[in-house]
């Protein structure tokens, strides 16, 4: 894996001059901040695209067998359940 940490200090070498034109007693987020949070912006929409599309393929109607498969697995309280008879 490339290290990392090169290629931010040269993307923030880019935006220092940016951030000179810019009062000295005043701290604000600046690009690169603006830039960050449009990219967290953009992946939690991409996330929440997906998880929709996720969520639709879900069948939320329980099928006839699981009831009788339920039924046939006898378990105590905490929800364990013992080794079949047969």
């Amino acid at each position: 894996m490339p290290d990392m940490s090169a290629s931010v200090s040269l993307a923030v070498t880019h935006l220092v001059p940016l951030a000179k034109e810019v009062d000295e007693n005043k701290v604000t987020p600046g690009v690169l901040g603006f830039i960050v949070f449009a990219v967290m912006a953009l992946a939690v929409w991409g996330l929440m695209k997906s998880m929709n599309k996720h969520m639709g393929k879900v069948d939320f109607t329980e099928s006839p067998g699981t009831e009788a498969r339920a039924a046939g697995q006898e378990g105590d309280a905490s929800g364990r359940v013992g080794p079949q008879k047969g």
